[in-house]
Parts: C-alpha cells; structure tokens; sequence
C-alpha cells in the first residue's frame, strides 16, 4: 500500500489520514458550535485538518489566526497532530505554531522555499508534496532540501494518481520507488504510532 498522506478521493490500496477541520477559506464562518464539533469528534480522527492560514484567499486575517488557534488547541489537547494548509503565510504559521505541543505536524502541499522547507523539518515537521511541486523548480529545490525521514507525497484534489507523484518524486530525487514507498510507510508508522 502507497502513502498518500492528503487526498480528497481516497482510493484502494492506499492509507491516509483521516481527519476534520475547518480550513481557512471557511474562517470566516466558522461558529462555536463547529469549533466545538471538532473538539467532540477529535477522537475518531488520526488528525486535525486541512487547518492553517492562506493570505491569498478573501478570509480575513484575524479570522483565519482565531480558528487556527483554537483548532490547534484541540489537537493539542486530544494529541493530535495536524494537517496544515498555507499560503503565503509561512512565518505566522510557524510563530503560531510555536506555542503548542503536538503529536506531528505536516505542510500538506508544500510550495514554499528550501530554506522555509529547512525551517521547518528542522523543527521536526513533515512536508508533502504533489502534482504542483512538479510545476514549480522552487518547489522541488524545497523537496530536495527535505531530509527523507520528513517526506510525505499526496494527491490532494489533483486526479493524478499517487503512483504518477511517486514516480516523478524518484526520478527527481534519484532514489527508486520503492525506496520512497518504504520511507514514507515508516514516516507514517512514526507519526500514526
């Protein structure tokens, strides 16, 4: 079975985590009640999220820090880890994050740069990558700045099969499939243990 740690379309033959959470487009109307839906359900999930931040998106700022805030709250409080969304909001999300404990942490969809991708598996936070690294060349510089034990690969919305993401992750990498499918296995059994 393939890792596939973030898919809107979970597929036979692959583990992900399962998860809930209020992303940051929905901020702005996120109530109480859904907040305390979340705390009510966090058991029952392997983590909170798609959570965090995205600065490009016409939630306003403020709005998106209080979920955020009070998501990690509860997945710090039930020892959870998080699957986080950000967009051009890297250094809040990582000042914010400094404040709470948590079981992992994981950059779905990492664009950012290799000294943001360095920053934070320094911490020991994972990174995932998927179709769009491809696209971009800061973001593979980013996934091959990403040590291998921090690694994660996704398909999130994309149609793209995990096996294409793997594929074109080892031929940038240098380093066979299969090898990339039994560290990310043994990234998973670490942060789902």
């Amino acid at each position: 079975m393939k890792i596939n740690i973030h898919t809107h379309s979970p597929k036979q033959g692959e583990l992900t985590l399962s998860t809930l959470g209020i992303h940051p487009y929905d901020a702005e109307v996120a109530t109480t009640d859904a907040i305390l839906s979340i705390e009510r359900m966090a058991q029952s999930v392997d983590a909170i999220g798609e959570i965090g931040l995205d600065y490009s998106c016409k939630a306003d700022r403020e709005s998106q820090e209080l979920v955020f805030k009070a998501q990690l709250e509860v997945a710090q409080q039930y020892g959870k880890g998080v699957v986080l969304h950000c967009v051009r909001a890297f250094e809040p999300t990582m000042k914010i994050l400094e404040k709470y404990r948590l079981k992992f942490v994981i950059f779905h969809g990492f664009i950012g740069s290799p000294e943001q991708a360095l920053s934070a598996t320094s911490r020991g936070y994972y990174l995932s990558f998927g179709e769009r690294t491809f696209r971009s060349p800061k973001s593979i510089e980013a996934m091959k700045a990403t040590p291998i034990d921090r690694l994660f690969f996704e398909t999130d919305e994309s149609s793209v099969d995990i096996e294409e993401i793997y594929s074109k992750a080892a031929e940038v990498l240098a380093v066979p499939v299969k090898i990339l499918e039994y560290i990310t296995h043994e990234n998973f059994k670490h942060i789902c243990g």
